[in-house]
């Protein structure tokens, strides 16, 4: 519905009398998976469509991947072939200026998306390319001379790509040996955050943790039962909250009975809205002992909220979180590591309020939506939102 109503044209005063012109602005198709879908691509996607960006351009969304569709295998196989020709009729038609394909470097994505962005340069528009984590480009070439100028080829397609963390903005530029290369850090509305009240936790009171997102293995989270079990072991009392869904949720409740967690382990399911503030209201640290990220939401989210963190150096988590200051740092696969986090921050609740000040501080100083929406339109209006009437002729 969003997308729909920033489709609308705007009246806008005439130079020289005082009559009206109809001006369109600029038309802007954001490619993404479906807005509902729990994912951090669709609430960067919900977040563009609710900001100021919409005033400024016409933001419309074309659904890539399966998310929310529910299809057959058969079904599944006529939108793939059909969808990048309805793209095209969906740029022609409606003469899009700018199509924004958000993807991630990862051999599904990268395959999937590269159709559609040679697509929208067939027919005749630009194209920025946001990534959203994934493998750098030598780890996803793997060091293949075919696979790697293919990829440098694709790379060099798009007017202008946007990363999210600093490694990454250095890796894509040594890769492709261009000035196309822009970051972005994600963003998030700050404004129901900063007024939950986050309550201090006392000596006596168990520590609580908190894990939000999809519940995978690659999110650190075996480790990170197997470090709350030998933080017990040293006598830490703490108690930890897993809110969210995925493939691994039955191996991971397994292994908290496996490991005597019972009584310390809550798996909350998907929570939002007020279930969601109410959680992180009644949250000491958030820990993410992720193996590989983008930025994500979650942990803008929980240090907007005043929640410190115990994390890795991967993705652009360093570019936000100063060790000590606005969380630990933990090796991933490091179960002992994550023990000894959970052990300190447990033993000093005046560490905890410190960092829960400066974590509010940084989120709303460097990553709040108005910011973004002010880089995506500076952004929008450098890659240029006239649309061009001709094959580009690196195709």
């Amino acid at each position: 519905m969003a997308a729909e109503a920033n489709g609308r044209d705007i009246e806008l005063p005439r130079d020289g009398d005082d009559g009206t012109m109809t001006t369109k602005l600029p038309l802007v198709l954001l490619l993404g998976p479906h807005l509902g879908a729990v994912s951090g691509v669709s609430t960067h996607l919900n977040l563009l469509f609710a900001s100021r960006l919409a005033r400024d351009f016409r933001l419309r969304h074309f659904q890539v991947g399966s998310e929310g569709r529910g299809e057959s295998v058969v079904g599944r196989i006529a939108r793939l072939i059909a969808s990048p020709l309805v793209l095209a009729a969906t740029i022609l038609v409606e003469g899009v200026d700018i199509v924004h394909l958000n993807t991630s470097l990862n051999r599904r994505a990268y395959w999937r998306d590269l159709i559609y962005m040679v697509v929208a340069r067939i027919s005749g528009t630009k194209v920025l390319y946001q990534v959203h984590g994934g493998d750098l480009p030598l780890k996803f070439s793997r060091h293949n001379r075919i696979l790697g100028a293919l990829l440098r080829f694709t790379l060099g397609l798009p007017a202008m790509i946007v990363v999210l963390a600093q490694c990454e903005l250095d890796a894509y530029q040594d890769f492709i040996q261009g000035n196309c290369v822009t970051v972005l850090p994600n963003a998030i509305d700050c404004t129901s955050y900063a007024k939950s009240a986050w309550l201090p936790r006392g000596n006596q009171v168990p520590l609580r943790l908190l894990y939000i997102g999809r519940i995978a293995r690659e999110k650190g989270l075996y480790e990170a039962l197997n470090g709350l079990k030998l933080a017990r072991m040293a006598g830490v009392e703490a108690r930890f909250v897993i809110a969210g869904s995925g493939p691994d949720e039955t191996g991971l409740r397994q292994l908290v009975e496996d490991l005597g967690l019972t009584a310390e382990v809550f798996f909350a399911g998907s929570v939002f809205g007020k279930a969601k503030m109410k959680l992180l209201g009644e949250t000491d640290v958030l820990l993410l002992p992720t193996y590989a990220e983008g930025l994500p939401y979650a942990l803008l989210e929980c240090m907007a909220a005043g929640i410190p963190a115990i994390t890795t150096r991967v993705g652009a988590i360093p570019d936000v979180v100063v060790e000590g200051l606005h969380g630990l740092f933990v090796p991933p696969r490091n179960a002992d590591a994550i023990s000894r986090a959970i052990t300190h921050v447990a033993g000093n609740p005046a560490l905890l309020a410190h960092m829960s000040v400066a974590c509010r501080k940084r989120v709303a100083g460097r990553y709040s939506i108005e910011r973004l929406a002010e880089d995506f339109a500076r952004l929008y209006s450098q890659v240029g939102a006239a649309r061009r009437t001709k094959v580009l002729t690196r195709l």
